[in-house]
């Protein structure tokens, strides 16, 4: 949660993308911003205030610092109880592999998964996804040649 309002902010307005470096490999980690993405954070913004310099989402105890990770965990597990659904089965990672495995089972480019999670094996991304020798032959099935 080390993102700062300089990381989505270009001029008045939210970048479409953003880019931040990942701690554990530190690589650069690009990401998209929807719409939708957007204009929450043009709203939560206005509220906020701040310079480019500042945290995002700043802590609750350290005005200078930023939303830790277990901060950020409880927020998620309050949203997934707020909608009904048991917070054992949806965390902070869940969320961030259920997108992956869309894009995924979608195109079935692994490479492009690799890229958007900053994996730097391609090992790590097929383990991460559980990519099997079900997947690989059912692409080779849905291949003419």
């Amino acid at each position: 949660m080390k993102i700062k309002i300089g990381d989505v902010v270009a001029g008045a307005d939210i970048r479409n993308r953003a880019t931040v470096i990942q701690e554990k490999t530190n690589h650069p980690v690009q990401f998209e911003l929807t719409a939708d993405v957007r204009a929450t954070l043009l709203a939560w913004l206005e509220r906020r205030g701040g310079s480019t310099n500042d945290y995002l989402f700043p802590s609750r105890v350290d005005p200078d610092g930023h939303m830790s990770t277990r901060q950020y965990a409880r927020l998620v597990d309050e949203w997934v109880t707020a909608i009904g659904l048991r917070k054992a089965e949806y965390g902070t990672h869940s969320l961030r592999r259920t997108k992956a495995a869309i894009i995924y089972r979608a195109t079935s480019n692994i490479r492009a998964i690799q890229i958007l999670l900053g994996h730097t094996k391609i090992e790590n991304t097929v383990r991460y996804l559980g990519v099997d020798v079900e997947d690989a032959l059912l692409l080779a099935e849905r291949t003419e040649i």
